[in-house]
């Protein structure tokens, strides 16, 4: 018994052991041929920093990185404030349920076909298009994670406490800044993350609602790959995956853990 239980321990080691390699591996060769003399794909030759001084030059790759960055904010900010919004009002007495798989479409609804919808609103409505459609989109994106997300944690809080707070004096104003939305903060910041992450890599999206006025970081990465699979793409995702792997650390560092929850 003893004996088929280590065995059994082993298999399961191995198993997660090779799912690792399998998930890392492409990201460790695309750290290194970042730093290959040679064009991709190629076999290596020798160390250099040509791609990454090359990436720096690149104005117009910056200025794409800006854009998505602008948009990732600003569709992560509104998401967040529209769905504290939608608490406060179910915190209130709304009856918000019946709305709730409204939200939910984002989620069942295929992204291009949310793209093509929003392309033929905006085409209806006359909103020429740029930062600002691809910030309303992005953000009709990040409300389908935001509100479901917000509002199931919601449902979880301990009604006592805030039935204490009434019962104590504060107003249903006060009770929600001091009570209710401190004890929602996990779940926002969790939202929010993933709100920026999915809009800042978005593409789909992107790539219907942008326009001619407007280029994001997926979409000069993919004319960059028209003409040719030039390293400084290479040198640019280890750079942002270096950069998130950092924000991820300071984030679930025990003291910085211990502020925020």
């Amino acid at each position: 018994m003893v004996k088929s239980n280590s065995f059994a321990t082993i298999c399961h080691l191995l198993i997660i052991a090779a799912t690792y390699v399998f998930l890392y591996t492409p990201i460790i060769v695309l750290l290194v041929f970042s730093f290959n003399s040679a064009t991709f794909p190629a076999p290596w030759t020798k160390f250099t920093w040509a791609w990454y001084e090359e990436l720096l030059a690149s104005v117009h790759l910056w200025k794409a990185f800006l854009n998505s960055l602008i948009i990732a904010s600003c569709a992560t900010l509104i998401s967040l404030i529209a769905g504290v919004l939608f608490i406060f009002y179910a915190a209130q007495g709304g009856k918000i349920g019946k709305f709730l798989p409204l939200f939910y479409g984002n989620l069942i609804i295929p992204e291009t076909v949310l793209a093509v919808s929003l392309l033929g609103f905006f085409s209806f409505a006359m909103i020429p298009l740029g930062m600002t459609t691809l910030i309303l989109a992005h953000t009709l994106l990040g409300l389908g994670f935001v509100i479901p997300m917000v509002y199931a944690r919601f449902k979880e809080l301990d009604y006592r406490l805030t039935e204490a707070s009434l019962v104590l004096g504060a107003t249903p104003i006060q009770t929600f800044f001091k009570i209710t939305l401190p004890m929602l903060r996990p779940t926002l910041l969790a939202t929010s993350l993933l709100v920026f992450i999915l809009s800042f890599d978005d593409f789909v999206l992107s790539y219907f609602c942008a326009g001619s006025t407007a280029q994001t970081l997926s979409l000069y990465i993919l004319s960059m790959l028209r003409s040719e699979i030039s390293p400084v793409v290479n040198a640019l995702s280890a750079v942002l995956l270096v950069l998130s792997s950092g924000l991820v650390w300071i984030f679930f560092s025990l003291r910085t853990r211990t502020k925020i929850f």
